[in-house]
């Protein structure tokens, strides 16, 4: 991943007898925590984490080796500085002298470019490493007794770049105006050594690391509360709401059982008797009408209407209501006899036999279910 540090020039740019300018200055620390976002690292479950850079790493004899020669840059550039870019972007050159200065890196710079040292002349000295490193996650503790969450290693620089101060107060988040060169620290309050007169404070809102004033901390944090208490409100609610909804469903349950319960009980054998002769000899005459027509699955009106619309038509049957099919089944099935073999046997003085009580048996036993299920209506006492 790409990096970046912010560190401020201790030393005054002089110049050499060919106009450049020349300042020894720090550039890195090791042994230290520096805070950077989740998000940015890649690491999803905290919002903020926390890198630890081992002395044994910063100092390391392939990491000090790599400032020598670096170019030096005004402001990050957006991808690495190579040969292809170099004359572009770069405004002079870190020295070969690269030291360790008790826990920082100490490197003589050497400006080239008149553009450059106007801009450290007019007061731009803080300096900015862009460089790669890897991230290890890992929770420990630093030999200060700092608390961390993952640790940086293999530190290969790319160019040094000189940026603007923050104005109006320190920026927590380093490189603000830096370009889009790498992930950066947000917060490296305790390597500044320029004093500012309106320190800033970092507060996290979802994943996001925010720099504001003590003032704007405190709104923040009162807005923060507010929501929450909405949010719980809002639980609150759909709890209640939920609730609601379950007394109500079991309400109707209760209805509808003690519906059940009373249309069985009001539902007497004789009434079962005659509405099982009622459909038995509607079922005849419909028959009688068209013995085309299946009554299985049908109620009385279906069958009324499918007689009447067999013997005068769909037409007659398409926009009529029930009451009007009723009338009209009752006009086309006045002249029809419809076929009854049991109360013809009885009639003639026969005794039916099982074979021929099965027939109404059926249909009384479809009634029942029929009348269970809904498809029909118990009479009313």
């Amino acid at each position: 991943m790409q990096f970046t540090d912010r560190m401020t020039m201790d030393g005054a740019l002089r110049r050499t007898a060919d106009g450049y300018g020349v300042v020894s200055a720090r550039v890195a620390r090791g042994g230290n925590v520096q805070t950077y976002l989740g998000s940015e690292l890649g690491i999803t479950d905290k919002a903020l984490v926390r890198v630890y850079r081992p002395e044994s790493e910063v100092f390391k004899k392939d990491a000090i080796a790599s400032y020598a020669g670096v170019p030096i840059t005004i402001g990050h550039p957006s991808g690495k500085v190579t040969a292809e870019t170099w004359k572009d972007l770069a405004v002079g050159e870190a020295g070969d002298e690269v030291l360790r200065d008790g826990e920082f890196v100490r490197v003589p710079l050497m400006l080239r470019d008149a553009k450059g040292i106007q801009t450290v002349e007019a007061g731009t000295v803080e300096l900015s490493m862009g460089y790669d490193a890897n991230v290890t996650v890992g929770d420990g503790i630093s030999p200060s007794g700092e608390p961390y969450d993952a640790t940086m290693s293999d530190f290969k620089m790319n160019h040094v770049a000189i940026v603007e101060k923050a104005r109006g107060g320190e920026q927590l988040r380093i490189g603000d105006s830096a370009g889009t060169w790498g992930i950066r620290p947000v917060n490296l309050a305790d390597e500044r050594t320029v004093p500012m007169t309106d320190t800033l404070r970092t507060v996290v809102v979802g994943d996001e690391a925010v720099s504001t004033t003590a003032e704007g901390e405190r709104a923040i944090t009162k807005l923060k509360a507010l929501v929450a208490s909405k949010d719980e409100a809002i639980a609150d609610a759909e709890t209640t709401h939920k609730a609601a909804i379950a007394a109500k469903d079991e309400e109707i349950g209760t209805l509808k059982a003690d519906l059940k319960k009373a249309q069985d009980a009001a539902l007497k054998p004789a009434d079962l008797d005659k509405l099982v002769a009622d459909r038995a000899a509607l079922i005849g005459t419909v028959k009688a009408i068209d013995a085309k027509i299946d009554p299985a699955g049908k109620t009385d009106a279906d069958l009324r209407k499918a007689a009447v619309a067999a013997k005068l038509g769909d037409e007659m049957v398409k926009d009529a209501s029930e009451a009007e099919i009723a009338g009209m089944f009752k006009a086309v099935a006045k002249d029809v006899k419809a076929a009854d073999p049991f109360r013809d046997a009885v009639k003639d003085g026969l005794t039916p036999t099982n074979d021929d009580l099965k027939p109404v048996n059926d249909a009384r036993a479809k009634m029942l279910a029929d009348l269970q299920s809904g498809a029909v209506s118990a009479p009313a006492n």
